[in-house]
């Protein structure tokens, strides 16, 4: 049975363990990313909003200092007492041309604003509420602004350590999520193997079952999945469970199958066996008839003539039979060495006196190719593949025999022939037996059917092989026999070719 083969790979597709600890991984990260985003906008809420306590208190505080004035008289909102680091304060005339303003350092210094900073603060609705606004490389600010007799009093709190705490755990959430999400990735991971382990040794009893010799013989069906695979109260023991169910029919049906192969090939091995004997009385019968002809009427003799024939026909229909019920039994052919170099030569000159009308070219190595086998079984392999050449194929038509030694160790004879090839249809059944390109199974040919059932069998019992590719215009057989002998150097090809007339 061929080797099985790997499907070939496909982008996209994944194993079923890798695609749910994938799925396990981005839904975990999906769920990790809403609680960082969620975490983060109601901290800002909570933070903007002590931002605005701050600043409501700040605010009272500068126009508590400007509207209840006390000696000295030149005071400013700006000399309010108790304001915090950053804090901003500034007072615009009532029409907003004039405007100081300034903000207090971290090290306790009032320092004077720019000219863009107050040109930012000029703007500023004075109704009493928060705004935020970007003052150039103070950074963010949050702002309000009153009105004052005297015109217009803001006051202003920075964000810089409400951004800072927002990043601050932001970071600390996406730590904590990417080490959550990658030793998720790993538990999961060995979780979901561990899951799925049951599921791995069904697949593995599969392919040991895909791997066994279904087509012939006697098949020990006895593989079957491990009993703590096969609790139908799971999933996976359900698959494992109508797996060994089904294991179980096939095999039952295999055994029938068997059965009847048996009764079969038994039943044509007698039968083929029981014809040989009347076969041989009426070949002999008409032979003695067939010397006797000067005495017997035209017609008659006629008759004689093609009973014989036919008893020639039937007789080698027989033998086929018998040797196809041997080899299916496996009983062991003749193993000697043989010269498939000369084996190959006689069979191409037989083939070649057989058809004068077809162009013969034979191709050998100069050195002979020893194979272990039996002679006459493999000479009949190679007058199969030469007669089928030569009777499917019109007159004209060039037939290559070539024997080569190939890389692997091993011989190959290939028989191509320029005719119009077989049918596509027909190409999958053409080592069957009884196959036939006529479906009107017309006898014209003197064809059973059996002669690359024939050969593939016997070839199979040589542990060899028999391929055919073929397509309008070429058509190619190629045998393939292990070598007894291994080659002591490389061979070159040396052409010959059979010409209408003579055998070279």
């Amino acid at each position: 049975m061929p080797a099985r083969a790997k499907p070939p790979p496909h982008r996209g597709q994944h194993s079923l363990r890798a695609k749910l600890t994938l799925s396990a991984i981005t839904l975990l990260s999906l769920v990790c990313l809403t609680i960082g985003v969620i975490s983060e906008l109601a901290l800002r809420t909570f933070l903007l909003a002590q931002t605005d306590t701050q600043l409501s208190a700040a605010a009272s505080r500068a126009l508590d200092y400007a509207t209840h004035p006390a000696p000295p008289d030149d005071r400013t909102p700006l000399d309010a007492p108790g304001q915090g680091a950053g804090t901003i304060t500034a007072h615009f005339s009532a029409d907003g041309a004039d405007g100081t303003g300034g903000w207090l350092s971290p090290h306790g210094q009032r320092l004077p604003l720019a000219e863009d900073e107050l040109a930012a603060l000029q703007d500023l609705p004075a109704d009493g509420r928060p705004y935020t606004r970007a003052l150039g490389t103070l950074g963010d600010y949050r702002l309000t602004a009153f009105p004052v007799p005297d015109g217009v009093v803001i006051t202003g709190v920075p964000l810089a350590p409400m951004q800072q705490t927002l990043l601050t755990v932001g970071l600390i959430l996406f730590g904590v999520a990417a080490a959550g999400v990658t030793g998720a990735a790993f538990l999961g991971a060995f979780a979901v193997r561990r899951t799925l382990r049951p599921l791995e040794r069904v697949a593995e009893t599969a392919s040991r079952v895909s791997e066994l010799p279904l087509d012939r013989g006697d098949v020990d069906l006895s593989v079957r999945v491990p009993v703590e695979d096969t609790d139908p109260r799971t999933e996976v023991g359900q698959v494992g469970a109508a797996l060994n169910h089904m294991l179980g029919h096939i095999s039952s049906a295999l055994e029938a199958r068997h059965a009847s192969e048996l009764r079969v090939r038994r039943f044509v091995a007698d039968a083929s066996h029981e014809l040989r004997t009347p076969l041989a009385a009426i070949r002999g019968y008409a032979e003695l008839a067939g010397r006797s002809g000067s005495h017997a009427p035209p017609d008659v003799a006629h008759s004689m003539s093609r009973i014989e024939s036919e008893a020639d026909r039937m007789t080698a229909l027989v033998e086929d039979l018998l040797l196809l019920a041997r080899l299916d039994a496996g009983r062991p052919l003749d193993a000697a060495e043989v010269d498939l170099t000369r084996l190959v030569a006689d069979a191409v000159g037989d083939a070649h006196v057989a058809g004068p009308h077809h162009v013969w070219q034979l191709a050998l190595p100069d050195e002979p190719i020893l194979v272990l086998g039996d002679v006459q079984r493999l000479h009949q392999v190679l007058a199969n593949l030469l007669a089928n050449a030569r009777v499917h194929t019109p007159p004209g038509t060039t037939v290559v025999t070539t024997l080569t030694r190939a890389a692997d160790g091993s011989a190959v004879v290939t028989v191509t022939d320029n005719g119009p090839g077989i049918p596509p249809e027909l190409q999958p059944a053409v080592f069957e037996r009884f196959a036939r390109g006529d479906s009107s199974r017309s006898r014209a040919a003197g064809s059973t059917g059996l002669g690359l059932a024939i050969a593939s069998a016997v070839l199979a019992a040589h542990d060899g092989a028999i391929a055919m590719r073929s397509r309008p215009g070429q058509t190619e057989f190629s045998v393939r026999l292990p070598i007894a002998v291994p080659a002591q150097r490389t061979p070159r090809m040396a052409d010959r070719k059979f010409h209408s007339g003579h055998t070279g």
